[in-house]
């Protein structure tokens, strides 16, 4: 046995700090590395040690091999602990670590090359009578041909995928030449490898995977399923264990036939074996992660097995600790990820810069984070912000806590998918467990509106109460100073202020209040409120006879978030001036009908147009790359480029203008 002291951990985020705990409590010391834009990372900061490694592209930073190995060299790392993603699949990092005398907690480059590269995890599989989907492999051409033997819907899958990337249903065969050209190159930039091969599509499947730990000596158990089936863009959302679709028996065959996988490849670590399974039950595989999984959190819940520390534990070169009959599932956890993103907007990352961050604090929850404090969510990077789980005796029981933990996440500055999360925990698709893998692509636009006027039927006079009461007695840090109008504004206008309240703008009168009673005049109608405990971002606060909390919070513009019944409302005050005055409070796109501007920090991969191109309302102009996302920049009318102010590669800021139009229409 090799004893491990000290482990570089080649990942960023909430997975770095997650291994970084784990380590801790055994008591070995970790590295980091980081890029110069991750620079103020909870990661960085947590590690024993942290090395710079560049600054943004990933290719010169986390995809970097050979700087990474001379960290844990210099370093005097024992192990290398690759997280997910990166380079945690990569058997060339593998053969790196070996050669630098490095222990690799992961498994064999054999199992990573088999399993690595969908075709070969097929064929693999097929010889060991594990059942499995139709699929069709070969050139561009030959899948353009053959794709029609199977039937569509098809799948379109990354050979070297993973993470829900390089993957597109195709549902008629003249969608599909374009498909593969995208998909190729979704794989290429990804993955290195632009290989992609088709599968049938299962119509209304479930996606549940089995989590596996084996060790050198032969030995592969499993710590029962997982169920992941509600996705968007092939990338879960949330996750569960137990699964609720699964009978004692098919979850017997299931975890039998995951076994069966890891014991024929020789597999040595925890690595994850996935399947659909179909209406009646039938299960097929569908592909093997050979790293640990970003919703491991739920297993490790419901089996009480910190999955990190028995992947340490096999990769110094011990046998496996647990047998299968010591593996018991004890109550229900669930998993909601907390993305930084729109999805009423089609799920568009929200990069940006928050301006309050505040966690659930509530027993049997647990969060895995790469922050702790509002921070800035970088368009470098995948948008997930953090895990959210919890564990409950039962079903019901973890929805209600969830549902509790959510509604008491506060985050202001960017979009989150906080309020998505609880609509789908309410909806009676999930609450009856009638979900398949296509449920947020049925279910989105329902959910959206039903949020939008759940928040519409707030009354404006509620929020716009609780902000001019918080903004009218707030108190200042030692650190913070009132704005000369902040002090004397508002006595100006014998106390009306003219506030923007969402797109609306208000007067709202103040004829008189004292401590903490107020009397305010909206649109004509008196309301009587008084003001309870306050703090920095919180107040409470009665309105008659409803009593109400609400979580406010303010940016350099003094633009204003403000969090109450579980939405997010902004407001601005007129009768104040900030440091500097920018034409709009909410308008920061500065869009008009002759620019086409970014709607989000990114990459430019592809750009379709030139000057004197005339285009069609809706033509993709150009491709922008965010947070791991492609972003089609469509026009917004029929016209004629006049100029294009980016190149292929370029990074771009929120409200760059990358084309203008001509005046001249098409006719």
């Amino acid at each position: 046995m090799q004893a491990i002291h000290k482990i570089l951990i080649a990942n960023r985020g909430e997975i770095a700090v997650r291994v970084m705990r784990t380590a801790r409590k055994l008591g070995i010391k970790t590295v980091a590395v980081y890029s110069q834009t991750d620079a103020d990372s909870l990661h960085v900061s947590m590690a024993d040690e942290a090395w710079c490694i560049g600054e943004v592209e990933l290719a010169d930073t986390y995809l970097n091999i050979a700087k990474i190995i001379e960290v844990a060299v210099n370093s005097h790392c024992d192990a290398v602990h690759p997280g997910y993603g990166f380079l945690a699949e990569n058997p060339l990092f593998v053969d790196a670590c070996e050669k630098a005398g490095l222990i690799f907690i992961g498994p064999t480059t054999r199992a990573m090359k088999i399993m690595g590269n969908k075709i070969e995890a097929r064929a693999f599989v097929k010889e060991i009578n594990i059942p499995m989907t139709e699929g069709v492999t070969g050139t561009k051409e030959e899948l353009e041909k053959t794709a029609f033997r199977i039937g569509f819907p098809v799948l379109l899958k990354a050979a070297a995928g993973g993470g829900g990337k390089g993957m597109r249903i195709v549902y008629r065969e003249e969608e599909l030449a374009e498909a593969i050209e995208s998909t190729s190159r979704q794989a290429k930039a990804y993955f290195g490898d632009e290989t992609v091969y088709i599968e049938k599509f299962i119509e209304e499947p479930r996606h549940i995977e089995v989590q596996i730990l084996g060790d050198n000596y032969g030995n592969v158990i499993h710590l029962y399923e997982r169920e992941c089936s509600i996705q968007r863009r092939y990338q879960k959302i949330i996750e569960e264990s137990p699964s609720p679709t699964l009978t004692p028996e098919v979850r017997t065959r299931m975890g039998e036939a995951a076994v069966a996988i890891g014991k024929a490849i020789g597999y040595n670590n925890a690595g994850t074996i996935e399947f659909l399974v179909d209406k009646n039950l039938g299960f097929y595989f569908l592909e093997m992660n050979t790293r640990i999984q970003v919703e491991h959190p739920v297993t490790e819940m419901v089996t009480g097995i910190d999955i990190v520390e028995e992947q340490i534990h096999v990769a110094a070169g011990n046998k496996l600790r647990l047998k299968q009959e010591d593996i018991r599932q004890h109550g229900h956890a669930i998993e909601c990820r907390i993305y930084a993103e729109d999805p009423a907007n089609n799920f568009q990352p929200s990069p940006g810069t928050m301006t309050f961050y505040r966690e659930p604090v509530l027993p049997g929850i647990r969060i895995d984070s790469g922050i702790g404090t509002a921070t800035e969510i970088k368009s470098s990077f995948d948008p997930m912000i953090c895990k959210l789980v919890v564990l409950g005796k039962d079903r019901p029981e973890a929805s209600l806590i969830m549902l509790q933990a959510l509604n008491d996440y506060i985050i202001h500055g960017i979009n989150t998918n906080i309020t998505y999360l609880v609509k789908i925990l309410q909806s009676d698709a999930f609450i009856t467990n009638a979900v398949s893998t296509r449920f947020c692509d049925e279910h989105t636009a329902a959910l959206a509106a039903e949020i939008a006027i759940e928040k519409a039927e707030i009354p404006p006079h509620v929020p716009i109460i609780a902000y001019l009461m918080f903004m009218l007695t707030r108190r200042y840090g030692k650190d913070e100073k009132p704005n000369l109008w902040e002090k004397t504004g508002y006595w100006r206008d014998l106390m009306a202020i003219r506030l923007q309240f969402e797109e609306t703008e208000y007067v709202v009168g103040i004829p008189r209040f004292s401590n903490v009673q107020f009397s305010f005049e909206i649109q004509g109608k008196p309301f009587q409120s008084t003001m309870g405990p306050c703090s920095e971002h919180s107040i409470e606060f009665t309105i008659g006879h409803h009593n109400y909390l609400a979580w406010i919070s303010e940016d350099k513009e003094n633009l204003a978030c403000l969090t109450i019944g579980g939405h997010v409302f902004r407001l601005k005050r007129h009768d104040i001036l900030t440091e500097s005055v920018t034409a709009s409070a909410f308008d920061t796109t500065g869009h008009d009908s002759d620019h086409v501007i970014s709607p989000m920090h990114g990459k430019v991969i592809k750009i379709n147009v030139k000057a004197g191109d005339a285009v069609k309302k809706g033509d993709v102009l150009l491709i922008i790359e965010a947070m791991k996302m492609e972003n089609l920049i469509v026009s917004p009318r029929d016209a004629v480029v006049m100029e294009v102010g980016v190149e292929v590669n370029d990074r771009v800021e929120s409200g760059k203008v990358l084309v203008g139009f001509e005046d001249v229409m098409i006719c």
